[in-house]
Parts: structure tokens; C-alpha cells; sequence
């Protein structure tokens, strides 16, 4: 499919934020709008792929760059970033989060290239303020049911760091038309009851770091009266769902995009 696609600018607490747009080409048609939250790496290729992959699927999306709002640091520049996914790609995946596993690893590198890899490391896994970014991605919100070639209609995907805030998004958004969470942390409890619109979450077998705190919020959320529905995927690591790294797992990704299709497509019209 012929794609209107590319990168603009929308206005977030009177800053620029960069974010990658895309639509079908062949129609002036007013159509829903989705979401996209980026990973960790920011909106690379893989994100403007499946920005691309939800368009065909006949939806105007918006992948917003978290790290552009106010400029981006030397440490998350573009190359920098990959530098570090290629580090991690090449240490077994269930050492992501191992924190000494990453620092043998890094004694490993060269001088000079362990330098910039541990500053950018350092950098991509620095805590973040989630409520403002929760407020900006507000405001993407409010960019595409703003624009007159969307139908009103926002919902919300996320991926790993972008599929937690695609649950707090839900609580901050009583407009968003659904939130669909892929290995991503839950919702804080306090916060569940302002969730308005139905909720999907995709996760592995073999991410316990995520994949056990699914029962108890799938217990918050149905004692709170909201709609949830996780998918589990037996044998499936974290980021299973990302083709371009060692994690993917091929018939978890076929099953949780086929669901999360007919998730946009079951949602309520205007």
C-alpha cells in the first residue's frame, strides 16, 4: 500500500515534539487515529515500520520522539542509541536487566567504545518523569483528534517502557478509545479506576519482571468493573514482538498482531 508518511512536528507545554506520521495515500476518508509509544530506542526504524504496518491496516498514526521534546543529548542521538541495542542484542536475552551481566559485558568493549556505550546505557535507562511524558503524549492525543483528517477516534499501542505508559495514558485519557500494552508495566493501582476505555496486554512467558505483575493487575482492573484482557505466550521473552532483535518470537508476534487488529477494529465508531 501507497503510504502518506513522514516525519512533523506537534506543540507539547509550548516546546516542538518530532513525531512520525503515517496514513494511506489512497484516501481522503476521515480515519481513526492510533497511537504509537515508542520503545527505549526511541522512534527508530522498527517503530516507523509498524507505524507504517497499523496504517495499512487503515489508520492515521502518530509515533511521537519522547527524547526530541527540548532537544535531544549527545547520549540518545540516533547512532548512539543503536550502538547500545547492538551491545544488548549480543548478551543472552534473559541478561537485559542484569545489571552486573551488562557490566562484564561492557569491560569486554574497547576503551573508547565502552565509554559511549555505557554513557548511552546510562542514559536510556536513567528514570524518567512518567507523568510528563503521560502529558505529552496527551497532547499527541490531542494532535490527532485536532486534525481534520482524523475521525475523532484515538487509541493507544505500546511497547516495553511504551506499553507502560500506554497504561497510564489510559488513566490520564477518559477520551482514548482503547490501550493496547505489549510487555509493559501495569497501571498503578490508585490510578485504575480512571480508566475509561478497554485495555489488551501482550506478554511473554519468559519476562517475569513484567509478566508476573499481570495477575494482580488483572485482579485491580476487574474488581475496579474495567475491561482487560491479557495474553500470555508461553516460552516468549520480553520484546518478543520486535523483529529486528534477537528476542523475536515469530508465532507470539503472528498471534498478538492479528489480536491487537481486531482490537482497533472492535472499537467503538463516533
Amino acid at each position: 500500500m501507497q503510504l502518506d508518511s513522514g516525519w512533523s512536528d506537534f506543540t507539547s507545554d509550548g516546546q516542538d515534539c518530532a513525531a512520525f506520521r503515517a496514513r494511506p495515500a489512497a484516501t481522503t476518508e476521515r480515519l481513526p487515529a492510533v497511537l504509537l509509544i515508542q520503545e527505549i530506542w526511541g522512534v527508530d526504524d522498527h517503530i516507523q515500520d509498524l507505524a507504517g504496518r497499523v496504517a495499512t491496516a487503515g489508520y492515521a498514526t502518530l509515533a511521537p520522539d519522547l527524547y526530541s521534546l527540548g532537544g535531544r543529548p549527545a547520549a540518545l542521538q540516533p547512532p548512539r542509541v543503536a550502538a547500545v541495542k547492538a551491545f544488548l542484542n549480543s548478551l543472552p536475552v534473559g541478561t537485559w536487566w542484569n545489571e552486573a551481566a551488562r557490566q562484564e559485558a561492557l569491560a569486554g568493549l574497547p576503551a573508547g567504545e565502552r565509554s559511549a556505550v555505557a554513557e548511552s546505557l546510562g542514559a536510556l535507562f536513567a528514570p524518567r518523569d512518567r507523568d510528563a511524558l503521560v502529558a505529552l503524549l496527551g497532547d499527541a492525543c490531542a494532535a490527532l483528534r485536532d486534525d481534520p483528517a482524523g475521525d475523532g477516534r484515538v487509541a493507544a499501542v505500546g511497547w516495553c517502557m511504551g506499553g507502560g505508559l500506554a497504561a497510564r495514558l489510559a488513566c490520564a485519557e477518559p477520551a482514548l478509545a482503547g490501550a493496547a500494552i505489549f510487555y509493559g508495566e501495569p497501571a498503578p493501582d490508585d490510578l485504575v479506576s480512571l480508566i475509561a476505555c478497554p485495555v489488551i496486554g501482550f506478554y511473554g512467558g519468559e519476562d517475569p519482571r513484567i509478566t508476573d505483575t499481570v495477575p494482580a493487575f488483572a485482579a485491580t482492573m476487574k474488581a475496579a468493573g474495567k475491561d482487560y484482557e491479557p495474553h500470555v505466550y508461553p516460552g516468549a521473552p520480553h520484546a518478543f514482538f520486535n523483529d529486528t532483535r534477537p528476542s523475536y518470537t515469530v508465532a507470539a508476534a503472528r498471534d498478538a498482531w492479528a489480536r491487537l487488529l481486531a482490537f482497533f477494529a472492535g472499537l467503538p465508531a463516533r
